[in-house]
C-alpha cells in the first residue's frame, strides 16, 4: 500500500483492540493518524513525506506533543510492514525543576478545601485523591464496599493494584455515605447515579480558584496526584514504593511526579556552606 486508505484505519483499530490498548489510547492514535491522512490528501508515502510532516509538527507543537505524534505514526508504519517510514522521536532533556506557576502546594491545597466546605462531595473527593494518590479516572473505585474493607481495587491500564484508604478518610466517607443513602457501587456519582468523571470535577474545581486565591492554572484534578507524590516523597525518600502506589511500571514516569521547584533547590544547595564571604 502506497497511501493510508479505509481499510487499513479500519485492521489498525482492531489491531489496538487486541493488543489490550485502552480506549482512550486507541482513540489518540486514530486521531493522530487521521490528522495525518488529511494531511497527505492522497499522496503517497515515503520517508521524505513524513520528514516534511515531522518539521510541520516541530514548528506547531511543542517537543512531547511531537513525539506523541510521531509514536502513533511509527506504530502505524510497523503494522503496515513499511518499518522504512519510521523516523526519530525528539530527544528531550529530563525536567530538573517543576513549574513554580503549575505547582501546587500543601497551603493552598488546604485553602481549597476550606473554600469547598459548602460542597461536601467535592471536599471529600479532592481528599480522596490527594491522600491516595489515585488518578481521576479510578474515582469510581472507591466504591461503598472498598470504603468499608478499607481499600479498593484498582485496574487501570491493564494493570492491577490495591490503594489502601487512610482509617480518616474512611470515618469521612462512611458519614457521607449515609447521610447521601447510597447503598453500593461508587461513593461519587452524579445525580443520575454514574460515576463522576473528569469533566464533572475539573469544573468545579475551577470555580473554587478566585474564591480560594489560588491559581486556575494550578487546579485540576492531576495535580492533587502529583501533591501526593511530592508529600510521600519528601518524607519517605523512597521512590520504588512510589511508583507501586501510584501504579507507574516505569521510575522514570514516578520521577516526573517528585521534581521540586527551583526555590527549593536554591535553598537546598545554599544549606551546603560553601561559599566564604
Amino acid at each position: 500500500m502506497k497511501t493510508i486508505n479505509d481499510e487499513i484505519m479500519i485492521k489498525f483499530k482492531m489491531h489496538l483492540y487486541e493488543e489490550e490498548k485502552s480506549i482512550n489510547t486507541i482513540e489518540k492514535y486514530m486521531r493522530d493518524i487521521r490528522f495525518f491522512r488529511e494531511w497527505l490528501n492522497g499522496k503517497s508515502i515515503d520517508k521524505s513525506v513524513v520528514l516534511d510532516y515531522k518539521k510541520i509538527l516541530c514548528e506547531k507543537y511543542a517537543p512531547k506533543s511531537v513525539n506523541s505524534v510521531l509514536s502513533s505514526l511509527n506504530a502505524l508504519f510497523v503494522f503496515m510492514n513499511r518499518h522504512e517510514l519510521k523516523v526519530k522521536t525528539l530527544k528531550i532533556q529530563r525536567q530538573i525543576f517543576a513549574d513554580k506557576e503549575r505547582e501546587l502546594t500543601k497551603n493552598e491545597y488546604k485553602r481549597l478545601l476550606n473554600t469547598a466546605k459548602s460542597n461536601k462531595r467535592l471536599c471529600l473527593l479532592m481528599q480522596t485523591i490527594c491522600s491516595c494518590g489515585i488518578r481521576i479516572s479510578e474515582l469510581k473505585f472507591i466504591t461503598v464496599e472498598a470504603v468499608k474493607k478499607g481499600r479498593a481495587d484498582i485496574t487501570c491500564k491493564n494493570k492491577r493494584r490495591t490503594v489502601f484508604l487512610p482509617k480518616q478518610l474512611c470515618r469521612m466517607l462512611i458519614k457521607y455515605i449515609a447521610k447521601n443513602k447510597i447503598i453500593t457501587g461508587s461513593v461519587f456519582v452524579s445525580r443520575n447515579g454514574n460515576p463522576l468523571d473528569r469533566s464533572n470535577v475539573w469544573s468545579d474545581m475551577k470555580k473554587l480558584c478566585e474564591r480560594a486565591g489560588v491559581k486556575k492554572g494550578k487546579v485540576f484534578p492531576h495535580n492533587l496526584r502529583h501533591l501526593f507524590a511530592r508529600t510521600y516523597y519528601s518524607l519517605q525518600k523512597d521512590i520504588v514504593r512510589l511508583a507501586d502506589l501510584l501504579g507507574h511500571s516505569n521510575i522514570n514516569t514516578t520521577r516526573i511526579y517528585t521534581v521540586e521547584s527551583g526555590d527549593v533547590h536554591r535553598n537546598q544547595i545554599q544549606l551546603l556552606g560553601l561559599l566564604c564571604s
